[in-house]
């Protein structure tokens, strides 16, 4: 019975009227590089996209080099280590509406340790150098 009322519900799906703001998936919206933000800023972000956003961004890293960085429109977070770069390409335009021209991935081994006896290694980084266009920018030092 699952299977027939399956079916039944995609050809409802078909026959209904398309709403006036289309729906657009992250990569949709990555092959577009002609289109205005206009349109990406009122399209529909499907919630499906969005979700592990905040656990592919650990948090944005601050200090000297990231200042420095900043002046030519870059930014540096801490990612988790199993990402990708088209996995941070789509956190970064989930969470703050700007689509990175480039991303850059520094991964770091954790370093030896040890206290008295006792000896083992620190957690392994992962760093990402987000390039943005000319014109945008993302609000992340603000107040620091």
């Amino acid at each position: 019975m699952g299977i027939f009322n399956k079916k039944k519900t995609t050809d409802e799906k078909d026959n209904l009227p398309k709403e006036s703001a289309k729906e657009l998936t992250v990569e949709e919206i990555a092959n577009s590089g002609k289109k205005e933000k206009k349109h990406i800023a009122k399209a529909n972000i499907v919630k499906s996209d969005t979700k592990d956003a905040y656990r592919v961004l650990v948090k944005p890293l601050i200090s000297e080099k990231a200042a420095h960085l900043k002046l030519q429109n870059k930014y540096l977070f801490q990612v988790s280590t199993s990402t990708t770069k088209n996995e941070i390409k789509k956190a970064i335009f989930h969470v703050y509406g700007v689509w990175p021209i480039e991303v850059n991935v520094i991964n770091i081994k954790g370093k030896k340790v040890r206290y008295g006896k006792s000896q083992g290694t620190t957690k392994d980084k992962k760093k990402a150098i987000i390039t943005l266009k000319s014109g945008d920018s993302m609000e992340v030092y603000e107040g620091v």
